[in-house]
């Protein structure tokens, strides 16, 4: 199967946009209270709001790099079935 090059953008932007928020979303995460158990972050043990939502974040980087690396696959596929 080869994906469009409209489709294959697609997933490529997809992969870009997991890139650009989850990182950021991540730091908002690591500087709330709730994530520590002494409301201080950094100090104490984290909470399991910080646990889950690491299982959140790298869960989605995990599929935003598949659906970018996909992307770029059916870019290439598409564009050698075009020259041949």
């Amino acid at each position: 199967m080869v994906l469009s090059r409209g489709w294959s953008a697609f997933l490529v932007g997809v992969g870009v946009w997991t890139w650009v928020i989850w990182p950021r979303f991540a730091v908002a995460i690591w500087q709330d209270p709730r994530s520590w158990a002494s409301a201080t972050v950094g100090e104490g043990a984290p909470t399991s709001f910080l646990w889950v939502h690491a299982l959140l974040i790298a869960a989605s980087l995990a599929i935003g790099t598949t659906a970018g690396v996909l992307g770029v696959r059916g870019w290439l596929a598409a564009r050698r079935s075009r020259t041949s």
